[in-house]
């Protein structure tokens, strides 16, 4: 039978926690609870991209579990108080830099946070499209900020959003449906014009 001997010096080392973010934890599992707990993860803080409760219900669970902080729009999110964050922060969350970029449409308190090439967009970019809302007026909005804030990013990054695949910001840029076809109707209406017959 062969075994593995551990020599006493290496088991005696002291183990140190890996550190980590929780980003949109809408449920904790015992699946999220073993990847945490199996790999010593010491949770820094939790960032909330929008408090809509398929994203943020996990809280409840977590926030019993560890102690860490929560980073939203909102000030409380789940019952919970939140650190506010605003547009173009710059976070330090122990070795993590984090850039907040508010982006209302999808809701009032939505945010994409960047650290360094990744992007975690929540609802308001996924793969090939945007989060839905609730009017042309808040599409506009939407589509404004990310022209302004996040499209005209330099270079690359990775975008993961709150749903379906992981996308890139030079695909969205090219491929995006939603915000392509909702150009293609604002070019056609600026083009349009009355004749008046007298």
């Amino acid at each position: 039978m062969l075994g593995t001997t551990i020599p006493a010096e290496e088991s005696q080392k002291e183990i140190i926690p890996q550190q980590a973010i929780l980003i949109d934890p809408g449920n904790l599992d015992s699946g999220m609870l073993s990847l945490i707990e199996e790999n010593n993860y010491s949770i820094l803080g939790i960032l909330v991209t929008h408090d809509h409760s398929h994203h943020v219900r996990g809280l409840k669970t977590i926030m019993k579990i560890y102690d860490t902080e929560i980073y939203a729009i909102n000030p409380l999110v789940e019952g919970h108080r939140a650190n506010l964050v605003r547009d173009r922060q710059n976070l330090d969350i122990g070795p993590f830099k984090v850039e907040v970029f508010s982006i209302p449409g999808h809701s009032s308190d939505s945010a994409i946070y960047r650290i360094d090439r990744l992007l975690f967009t929540g609802d308001v970019m996924i793969a090939g499209f945007l989060g839905k809302t609730a009017s042309t007026y808040s599409a506009a909005t939407q589509i404004g900020a990310l022209r302004e804030k996040l499209l005209s990013l330099p270079g690359d990054y990775f975008i993961f959003p709150g749903h379906g695949p992981p996308s890139t910001l030079e695909a969205e840029r090219h491929f995006n449906l939603d915000i392509t076809t909702f150009e293609q109707r604002q070019n056609r209406r600026s083009s349009f014009k009355f004749e008046f017959l007298g």
